[in-house]
């Protein structure tokens, strides 16, 4: 099966903004950390800055690389700081169900295996739907559908010391356009994310 993967890089070394603002991140989740890993030495000389020149503070924007099934239906994102693994409901559940699938416990158990890999202490076990139906139905499906996925990864992980955050978000976040069939799909989806560690 082709994968599509894309991986950006970016480096600050201009004048860098507010520490608060270098926190945030749009959406669910927790802040990325922009701490730059090393300390820059502005009086460096093989810097080679102009005469009166000061170096502003170094910050990493984030690394992320990217990786999606050419269906969409399953995407990895890897950042500096967390593992994001999204499934599209259709291959987690039937519609308008939060009946986990025959196909999901393979899905779900390859997330399993990474956490456990990464020595993950938290999951982040978060559902989305569309923006067809009531918007209190969308919340109420979503969080159903984490909550058939945490329980699955829960009996996979295996361990009573991995906490789990469970949320619903509905129509909230949408990662396409609403206005199509293909975009709704890739909306109604299962996002679960961890802290990467080393």
């Amino acid at each position: 099966m082709a994968a599509t993967l894309t991986t950006l890089l970016a480096v600050a070394a201009t004048p860098a903004a507010p520490p608060a603002a270098a926190q945030g991140r749009s959406g669910p989740g927790g802040p990325a950390n922009t701490t730059p890993p090393v300390k820059i030495n502005g009086s460096d000389p093989d810097l080679k800055l102009r005469s009166g020149a000061k170096l502003a503070a170094g910050r990493v924007l984030d690394i992320k690389s990217v990786v999606e099934t050419e269906g969409g239906d399953e995407r990895r994102e890897d950042t500096n700081v967390d593992v994001t693994f999204a499934l599209q409901a259709e291959v987690l559940f039937d519609k308008d169900s939060s009946r986990l699938s025959r196909e999901a416990g393979k899905r779900i158990s390859a997330i399993a295996a990474e956490a456990k890999k990464q020595k993950a202490g938290t999951l982040r076990v978060f559902g989305f739907t569309d923006n067809l139906g009531s918007a209190e139905h969308g919340l109420a499906l979503s969080k159903e559908r984490a909550g058939a996925v945490q329980r699955q990864l829960a009996e996979e992980i295996g361990s009573s010391s991995v906490a789990y955050q469970i949320r619903g978000y509905g129509e909230q976040f949408p990662i396409a356009d609403n206005s199509t069939e293909e975009g709704r799909m890739k909306n109604r989806r299962v996002e679960v994310s961890f802290p990467r560690r080393g």
